[in-house]
């Protein structure tokens, strides 16, 4: 028989019961949309926190910091601890390093005029932290050596504060206060936009760590927070820790077989365990989705087993007239796998416009959030093939037992 006449007859058994149809194929849509739509929301929270990571660090960035120990409950610093110049010593004498910063910060009041706001970002830096934040300024310029060696009373502001502060204006130029000392605003950040747990990153200030030591804090010490170090590619994060380590030992005067009195960690090892979460977790939501498809292709099965009971008479009539039991085997199938086959494409409709959806009202509910919409492509290729597999699969066995009837007992059957 003709593929297209078994086609052709396929579809006019499938219309003469359209609820029943529609009812077998529901299941089906259910599971490729659920597939689909958890597996993509699931990446798109992964590819969230991947970005997020490196927006609070920046690229391939390293952390180097103090050692501290508990001695009568209190928490010291091990060793000789972390200095200004341990920064620049990085920066100068690790080949794998790209830059380094050390870091002090403190929050507080910033007063323009009749105007003031608070941030909990007021951070002491060198020359390089803009390169190991990978951040660009909007305007101005950046610190000098000479503003580090003089400790001169500059700023750089993020846009939060300059729109708070300066709402019309050109910030270059302008003099904010902080403690009662006056900084000069000498550049502006490119808006860098909320974090993951909601934090303005564009409420901040930087000023050169020696400003930030001496005229804010009146330090005596060089002693600094920790330092953010930026591998020179991610390929060398390894060889840059290796370097960081071996260098700080020299630099501290540790000796063979003594405790560091520093600790490293990098964006990379962080970024590695989310990325393993992420995965586990689309594997496990694509699983528990996936089920449904199978309870899906049970309901294929059981329907297509009625089909074959009320049409066994039809059966014998066509055997009669020369229909060989692969042909009713064949149509049979057809019939499971265009039930499938179409659930499985309203399911790819369903899951990515839930998707697009799901989306949306995450980012006007969460306004600080740009939650990105990521359809997978491999999961929606997964989903369309686990369906059509499903329904040849759970349509094998009703459609063999069409093509074992007895035509002789098929016609006497009422």
């Amino acid at each position: 028989m003709n593929i297209l006449i078994i086609i052709r007859v396929a579809m006019r058994a499938l219309a003469k019961n359209k609820m029943r149809a529609a009812l077998t194929v529901l299941g089906i849509v259910i599971g490729v949309w659920a597939v689909i739509l958890l597996v993509s929301i699931s990446q798109s929270a992964g590819n969230k926190v991947q970005n997020e990571i490196m927006s609070l660090g920046g690229t391939n960035v390293i952390y180097v910091f103090h050692q501290w120990k508990s001695e009568g409950g209190e928490k010291k610093r091990t060793g000789t601890g972390l200095v200004s110049s341990d920064g620049d010593a990085l920066a100068k004498q690790c080949p794998a390093v790209l830059a380094a910063s050390p870091i002090v910060a403190d929050n507080g009041q910033v007063v323009a005029g009749d105007l003031n706001c608070h941030t909990d970002h007021i951070i002491g830096v060198n020359t390089l932290y803009l390169t190991v934040r990978n951040w660009e300024l909007a305007r101005g310029g950046s610190f000098t050596q000479g503003d580090l060696h003089s400790a001169a009373k500059v700023c750089i502001i993020g846009q939060t504060i300059a729109e708070n502060l300066f709402p019309a204006a050109n910030p270059i130029g302008r003099t904010v206060r902080i403690k009662s000392i006056p900084f000069q605003i000498i550049g502006l950040l490119e808006p860098k936009g909320a974090n993951l747990f909601g934090d303005d990153q564009d409420n901040i200030v930087l000023m050169p760590i020696s400003t930030m030591q001496k005229r804010l804090y009146g330090f005596f010490d060089d002693f600094v927070f920790f330092v953010m170090v930026s591998a020179r590619s991610a390929d060398r994060m390894d060889d840059a820790v290796d370097e960081i380590k071996t260098l700080l030992r020299e630099r501290h005067r540790i000796i063979k077989g003594v405790t560091d009195d520093f600790e490293i960690r990098n964006t990379s090892d962080i970024s590695n365990v989310f990325n393993t979460i992420t995965t586990v977790m689309t594997i496990l939501l694509g699983s528990i989705a996936g089920v449904s498809l199978i309870v899906g292709g049970i309901g294929i099965m059981n329907i297509m087993l009625v089909s074959v009971t009320e049409r066994t008479r039809e059966i014998g009539i066509r055997m009669a007239v020369g229909a060989r039991p692969r042909d009713i085997l064949r149509q049979f199938m057809i019939e499971a796998i265009m039930l499938s086959t179409l659930g499985g494409v309203l399911g790819v409709i369903l899951g990515v416009g839930f998707t697009y959806g799901i989306t949306y009202a995450i980012n006007t509910i969460f306004t600080f959030t740009k939650w990105p919409v990521m359809i997978s492509i491999n999961s929606i290729i997964i989903a369309l093939v686990f369906a059509g597999s499903v329904g040849l699969f759970f349509g094998f066995y009703p459609a063999r037992k069409a093509s074992k009837l007895d035509p002789i007992e098929a016609l006497r059957y009422e």
